[in-house]
């Protein structure tokens, strides 16, 4: 990295790296200097260099450098010069629209050269290999080649520039400037894909711009200079998004413009407003969104009419036959009809949302079908006086549809009021915002309206009608799209009729059999059948027949397959052959020709440059000179203007060719001070006299505002006594009606008293029979569940007991088979209680074995029982010591569950095998 003591240092070896083809080397020195810490201080030199380097830039098209560049120097002259960094920017972005121009009509240069090349010749032969190698068009190519490029860069200068200026208050002009160019871009070259691109980025912008808000130079939203350019950037997005027929994009930008007005809590221009509104009809219509197209509608023609002075009656005739007509064009059945409550809700979301935008104002207490509907639609159309505008065939093509009742020739009236109605329209004069209404696109959803209607009409006097009267009825349509309309409006409850092609006739009335719920439940019920019924028969799959006709078809395919695949490959391989060897041929042709042309170029730009330079400095001091020439002509004629009109004052001597522009400018700011100090005198002496005036005014003025007010005070004392007689005699009349009122309702003050002690004494009485039986019930289950509790306790009780008695059996059966000197005694059951058979059998084993087993020594109370096998087992008590009247000792898990059977206790025990049953007992 080179380090220069002077900006213009580097500048000089910029152009001298430039001079000898080094342009990427001079770019790289360039940008080392802007990035250097050193020289951070905004100085002259800077803007020189920076013009120098985003030239250099465009020219390698190196995007990537100039942002980096212009990050920098925005960091340098934001505080200091921001003029610099506006300047700088408009540069950048002239030169990359002039290079794309350029390369534009290069390639169409080129292209007009090549089709003029030989007139008899169909295509050329190097056209045709091309042709055959890319599979593409000449016109293509170049424009690949040649406009491509250049425009990718174009696209990426609009993105740097709206990414450095986003968050910048003192450049918000030049940023919308810039998101207006950008925009005309993707209008004149058809850019889909990057309308949609520019749209979110700018829309993230603001999203930023609002997120954080405590950013140094932020810009101010509500400063109304401001709020004016995001305003008309968010229009200028609307209308290129409609011109490009992007019509989701066109939606978004009508939220982002509402988004900004709920923000800022400001109403635009209705200039504004007035495109805002011509937008969304143009929305709403392709959307067939009917009933929003024609609130649109209906907005923009109370806008029109309240604040553009200069609309004629024959435009306003038009805005409200539009505003009519669109209503009409409204389904006249609503669309939700048998909808899920999910659904319903989804509705109300959206017509909420859409009345918002369409409104900017709504009442939260309404319901959804109270926002927006086509009968709340017509009820406003006749309060704002939008029937009495429309013209007389729209007047009578409303109420033929909407109030008429003529069944049998509805559509012989209809027809010639659409024929004049399809010929209306045309440019407005005067509504610039609004440049041209068309009534015919409505011709074709009034066809449909009269349809419906009609429909309507013959089910409510017709049971029957054949299919060949109904379709001479209905002219519009075949019988077909008549069926199709019919086939909505009947899933809709609209109308009720059926066509039976059988007979060729069509049934009017209710034909249903079953409700919708019932044939719902039904047809659940039928799937939930067959699903079982698969599940428990599931079906046989069967042989394929064509694989025993065809036993060798996938492999032949597969081979098949796998061969154009090969062939293909082949085919490819031999295309990117050739092209790369004419890549590589034009190549070297291209590096020759360049040698030899930057050869000659050298030296022809050193002799340009020179004489370039010469005739610049000639031209700068030629300037200079006759600028200073022209200020001091002028101002010298000032001079002599305002001496010649002072009437008796002498005009000074004054010679042109001796005086300078200096000596001039004294002359001037002379006579301005003292025709300033004149004036001033002049109005000192205007002021005392205005005060003469105005003060002998009012002494006259003051005895007549006295007799004026002495005037006015008898005429209100008089209308105030008329007033209080009118009050008091209004008042008695009251008195009496209410005193006529009171008698006659006084005779039903008996039966009224007689209802009501009935009334409560039956409430009463019912009262306490329903109290008496609730307690009754109450207590009937609260005995049974404590019956319940008592048996459970007692089983459990019973059952621990027996488990208990039989483990002290296998502990002393296993004691017995360890000493092995007890005699084994089968025959002795253990207990006078039965025991389960696989209990009993292990003690006996356990005495067989104990009685063949060696001598050894035996506790006496283990000789006791040998003894006496008929008396009960001993029990060891808690410390495992025997009782001294030889009864059986209790265990402690037994006298719990005695006192806990006896008192009712939920005394815890200390036996862990208790705990689960002692927790249901609890329960």
């Amino acid at each position: 990295m080179a380090s220069f003591v002077k900006p213009e240092n580097a500048l000089k070896r910029a152009e001298e790296l430039i001079n000898v083809g080094q342009k990427q080397d001079a770019l790289q020195a360039l940008h080392d200097l802007i990035t250097s810490k050193k020289y951070r201080a905004w100085q002259k030199p800077l803007e020189r260099i920076m013009f120098k380097y985003v030239e250099l830039c465009v020219d390698m098209r190196k995007g990537r450098f100039a942002k980096d560049g212009l990050i920098q120097y925005r960091i340098v002259c934001q505080q200091v010069n921001v003029t610099s960094l506006e300047e700088v920017i408009k540069h950048f972005m002239h030169l990359s629209t002039e290079k794309a121009e350029q390369a534009r009509t290069q390639a169409q240069a080129l292209e007009e050269a090549l089709d003029v090349d030989d007139l008899e010749a169909d295509k050329r032969p190097e056209d045709l290999m091309l042709s055959y190698v890319s599979g593409e068009k000449g016109k293509d190519r170049s424009d690949r080649e040649l406009v491509t490029p250049w425009f990718k860069f174009l696209w990426e200068t609009y993105r740097t520039v709206l990414d450095i200026l986003r968050n910048n208050s003192k450049l918000e002009a030049l940023y919308a400037m810039t998101a207006h160019r950008a925009f005309q871009f993707c209008k004149v070259y058809k850019r889909t894909t990057e309308f949609r691109r520019l749209c979110e980025i700018i829309r993230n912008h603001l999203a930023n711009l609002n997120k954080y808000r405590d950013q140094r130079d932020r810009p101010d939203l509500s400063a109304p200079e401001s709020l004016q350019l995001y305003l008309d950037t968010r229009f200028e997005q609307l209308k290129v998004a409609t011109e490009l027929e992007l019509w989701q994009e066109a939606f978004r930008s009508v939220e982002d413009i509402h988004g900004l007005m709920c923000m800022v809590k400001k109403t635009p221009k209705p200039s504004l407003m007035v495109v805002y509104y011509v937008k969304l009809t143009e929305i709403f219509w392709i959307s067939d969104s009917n009933l929003y197209h024609a609130y649109a509608w209906l907005k923009l023609f109370s806008l029109q009419k309240s604040f553009n002075k200069n609309l004629s009656q024959k435009d306003l005739q038009l805005i409200a036959s539009s505003v009519l007509l669109a209503a009409l064009a409204v389904s006249p059945y609503d669309s939700k009809h048998g909808a899920s409550h999910l659904e319903l809700e989804h509705e109300k979301e959206r017509n909420l949302r859409m009345a918002n935008l369409i409104g900017f104002s709504l009442d939260s207490k309404l319901e959804s079908r109270d926002v927006l509907s086509r009968e709340n639609l017509f009820s406003e159309l006749v309060s704002k006086g939008v029937l009495s505008c429309a013209t007389q065939e729209v007047k009578d093509l409303y109420h033929l549809l909407e109030h008429e009742f003529f069944h049998l020739d509805l559509a012989t009236k209809l027809q010639p009021l659409l024929n004049k109605v399809s010929k209306l329209g045309g440019k407005l004069s005067s509504a610039s915002s609004v440049p041209e209404v068309q009534l015919s696109q409505y011709v074709p959803a009034l066809e449909k309206l009269a349809t419906l209607r009609l429909l309507q009409q013959v089910s409510k006097v017709y049971q029957t009608m054949k299919i060949e009267s109904l379709s001479q009825m209905i002219p519009f349509f075949d019988f077909s799209a008549v069926e199709k309309i019919s086939v909505d409006a009947v899933k809709q409850n609209f109308i009720g009729m059926k066509v039976d092609h059988s007979r060729n006739i069509v049934l009017f009335g209710n034909l249903g059999i079953e409700s919708d719920g019932l044939r719902d439940h039904l047809t659940v019920f039928a799937e939930s059948l067959n699903k079982a019924r698969a599940m428990i028969y599931p079906p046989v799959l069967k042989a394929s027949k064509t694989s025993d006709i065809l036993p060798d078809l996938a492999d032949i395919v597969d081979k098949e397959h796998k061969r154009l695949l090969a062939r293909k490959s082949i085919i490819e391989k031999r295309k990117e052959e050739q092209e790369r060897q004419l890549l590589e041929m034009e190549r070297e042709e291209e590096s020759r020709r360049l040698k030899l042309q930057k050869i000659t170029e050298e030296a022809e730009q050193k002799r340009l440059a020179a004489e370039y330079e010469q005739r610049k400095n000639q031209r700068i001091r030629r300037e200079i000179e006759e600028r200073e020439l022209e200020e001091a002509q002028a101002l010298l004629q000032e001079a002599e203007k305002r001496v010649g009109k002072k009437k008796g004052s002498r005009k000074p001597v004054l010679d042109s060719e001796k005086l300078t522009k200096q000596t001039l400018m004294q002359l001037a700011l002379t006579e301005q001070l003292r025709e300033r100090q004149e004036m001033e005198k002049k109005l000192q002496k205007l002021a005392k006299t205005m005060d003469y005036l105005e003060r002998a005014k009012r002494e006259e003025a003051a005895t007549l505002i006295e007799a004026a007010f002495q005037q006015r005070l008898l005429e209100e004392r008089m209308i105030h006594e008329r007033d209080q007689q009118l009050e008091v005699e209004l008042s008695k009349q009251r008195h009496e009606g209410d005193l006529k009122e009171k008698n006659r309702l006084s005779r039903m003050m008996e039966s009224k008293k007689s209802f009501q002690e009935r009334v409560i004494s039956l409430r009463q009485e019912e009262f306490s029979r329903r109290r008496d039986e609730r307690e009754e019930h109450i207590r009937q289950i609260i005995q049974a569940r404590k019956a319940e509790r008592e048996a459970q306790r007692k089983k459990i009780f019973y059952v621990r007991r027996e488990e208990e008695r039989i483990r002290i059996l296998r502990e002393e059966e296993e004691a017995r088979k360890r000493e092995g000197d007890a005699p084994a005694r089968p025959d002795v059951a253990p207990s006078s209680q039965p025991l389960e058979p696989g209990t009993a059998a292990p003690a006996a084993a356990a005495a067989a074995a104990a009685a063949t087993s060696p001598a050894k020594y035996v506790p006496r109370f283990r000789r006791t029982e040998a003894s006496n096998p008929d008396a009960p087992p001993p029990d060891s008590g808690r410390w495992g010591g025997s009782r001294p009247d030889n009864r059986p000792s209790r265990p402690d898990s037994w006298r719990n569950d005695d006192s806990r059977s006896a008192f009712g206790s939920s005394r815890p025990s200390w036996s862990s095998s208790r705990a689960p049953a002692r927790a249901s007992t609890d329960r």
